[in-house]
């Protein structure tokens, strides 16, 4: 036990010594290599220069030089096979290099010996240090977006595509994308070194997941189902669809997509195209005013439609088909219209509200466009609470919708314009859901008083700024129709039965003014002489007053209406043509002669006029 003992603590003992002597040659070996604590380590780079054994200061006075040195000479950038060269001065890098050096005296810092220990690790295994930069950040910004437009790639997945009707295979290829903010640390850190290394961009690939081998059982089909014709069969009816017109509506492989089928813009406008050939449109149910205040319904007929989804289908099975099979059915079904029957008398419109015509005045073209603009709003329907607009119901008068030039008020004058003439029905429909004893909540009246008109009930429009609205402020449905005749254009508003009683009562018409005039230089008349080439007419104004009330006698709208109007310009031609000169009388000389003296005969009186 004894000598276990006395064996353990040699043991101690000589462990203990071995430490001594391995502490001691450490810290003899670290004050050997421990150097000049003012000097910065051996083995020590900044951006790529070595500056081991420097003091700090000469150590940023060479990185400085050497920086500015390097400021306009560019770092070489590549990727995808493309390179950029690049500098300093482009991005606005300037690096803190008295930063640097001051880490860079940091790692041989230490006390006594362990300096000499972290001394002999950096020249051992070495160290660069980045020297801290600041960059212009939108030099910075504007070249990550060059370089991203130039590198960025989509990815092309394995393809199908038709060449002079012949399928060819389109292999894919790899997408790329820059790592942006990757590359703007090494744009800035590559700018800072001072090695002028080319440097690779960061750059991320995408592989493509449709390859042309993927494709090829499907090339088979396409040059299948370019083979022959396709037969389309509706009843006893049919149609041969070439080849040529296969090739349009195929679908081919593309963008990730493996299979074939029918579709795509081509198929869409053949579809539309075929299905008007083969299907009849629906008609609206319709509303007609009768004679005695009553509205009826005109039901609705069902359309025939091409159902669209199925002839997909069938078409795709034919063209796919062995020669002798390649027949596709055609396949339709009735459509409802957007307004059938049920819904029409649902709507309870039963009653005329109120009617009113106008008569036809001025050019066919202005008749012409009262005609289209009647037609395009009979119908219009306005929901409980909504409103109608006349310029939504008839839309734009544009000669491509088939309106014309025409008259119309501009200011206080009458021009040409397309649409001329579509403020008269403006002026019929306000006078309908005025007699109807409706909210009308838009209105403009014409600038000059026109006198087929009700006094002060006359409006005007102009797509898109001016328009008539009236609401509906009853709790169902009504409906404008519009119609023209021989003579004039109607407007009719049905609706439900409101009992609504309407009064109305227009003041006098009162002169506000004299007419505007416009005098107009004519050579051709003698100064002082003035032609009254039209008369104009006077700026006037007028009120009107409606009382509204309901079936109970209740006043449900007590309103009065003001207009004014401005007076047509009088028209007077100012002579300006200077008046002739007056010719002097003639001078009669007598001759001096040196004979004896002549005597001039004097002429016989003129005769007596006769009776």
């Amino acid at each position: 036990m004894r000598r276990r003992r006395a064996r353990s603590r040699l043991l101690w003992q000589a462990l203990a010594a071995g430490i001594a002597v391995v502490l001691a040659l450490v810290a003899l070996f670290g004050a050997v290599f421990a150097g000049s604590p003012a000097r910065i380590a051996a083995g020590i780079t900044i951006g790529g220069v070595n500056v081991g054994g420097m003091t700090p200061a000469a150590a940023q006075q060479l990185l400085e030089r050497r920086a500015e040195a390097l400021d306009d000479v560019p770092v070489v950038f590549f990727a995808g096979g493309e390179e950029w060269k690049i500098t300093p001065h482009r991005l606005g890098v300037e690096a803190d290099w008295g930063a640097a050096v001051a880490a860079a005296k940091r790692e041989g810092e230490g006390l006594g010996p362990f300096r000499g220990i972290q001394r002999v690790r950096v020249r051992v295994f070495g160290a660069d240090i980045a020297p801290p930069a600041t960059v212009y950040e939108p030099a910075l910004d504007y070249q990550l977006d060059q370089l991203t437009n130039a590198i960025d790639q989509r990815e092309r997945e394995a393809a199908i595509v038709l060449k002079r009707r012949e399928p060819v295979l389109v292999d894919g290829r790899a997408g790329r994308t820059l790592a942006r903010e990757r590359a703007a640390a090494t744009l800035v850190g590559a700018l800072v070194s001072l090695t002028r290394a080319r440097t690779p961009l960061p750059v991320t690939v995408r592989e493509p997941t449709v390859r042309a081998d993927d494709l090829r059982p499907v090339l088979g089909q396409v040059r299948r189902a370019l083979s022959a014709p396709v037969r389309l069969e509706l009843g006893k009816k049919w149609w041969r669809m070439r080849p040529v017109r296969i090739a349009r509506v195929l679908l081919l492989p593309h963008d990730g997509r493996r299979t074939l089928s029918i579709g795509g813009p081509g198929a869409e406008r053949w579809l539309r195209l075929f299905g008007a050939n083969v299907g009849e449109p629906a008609t609206d149910a319709r509303f007609v005013a009768g004679s005695n205040g009553r509205v009826s319904i005109v039901p609705h007929t069902d359309g025939i439609a091409l159902d669209e989804q199925a002839m997909r289908r069938s078409l795709l099975r034919a063209v796919l088909a062995p020669p002798g099979r390649r027949v596709a059915t055609v396949s339709v079904g009735t459509k409802a219209p957007e307004l059938t029957t049920s819904k029409a008398r649902a709507m309870g419109i039963e009653t005329v509200l109120a009617s009113y015509s106008t008569l036809y005045s001025g050019s066919a073209d202005r008749i012409r466009n009262l005609q289209l603009a009647v037609s395009l709003l009979d119908g219009t329907l306005v929901a409980p609470g909504g409103t109608f607009s006349l310029n939504d119901a008839v839309g734009p008068r544009t000669l491509e919708r088939g309106f014309r030039p025409a008259p119309v008020i501009i200011g206080n004058e009458y021009e040409e314009d397309v649409g001329g003439g579509v403020s008269q029905v403006a002026t019929t429909i306000f006078n309908a859901a005025w007699e109807a004893g409706l909210k009308i909540v838009e209105r403009a009246p014409h600038s000059l008083y026109i006198s087929r008109y009700p006094d002060g009930r006359d409006a005007t429009v102009n797509y898109p700024d001016l328009d008539l609205k009236f609401r509906n402020d009853t709790p169902r449905w009504l409906v404008v129709l519009g119609a023209s005749g021989s003579s004039g254009i109607a407007i009719t508003i049905a609706g439900p039965d409101t009992g609504r009683r309407v009064v109305s009562s227009a003041g006098p018409l009162r002169v506000t003014g004299n007419p505007p005039v416009e005098r107009v230089r004519d050579p051709k008349l003698l100064i002082g002489t003035q032609v009254v080439e039209e008369a104009g007419s006077s700026p006037s104004t007028i009120a009107v007053e409606r009382t509204v009330y309901n079936r109970d006698g209740s006043v449900l709208y007590d309103e009065t209406w003001r207009t004014n109007y401005r007076g047509e310009k009088r028209v007077i031609r100012v002579g300006t043509k200077k008046k002739p000169e007056a010719k002097p009388p003639p001078t009669t000389t007598t001759p001096t002669t040196t004979g004896p003296a002549q005597t001039t005969p004097t002429p016989p009186p003129p005769p007596p006029p006769t009776p």
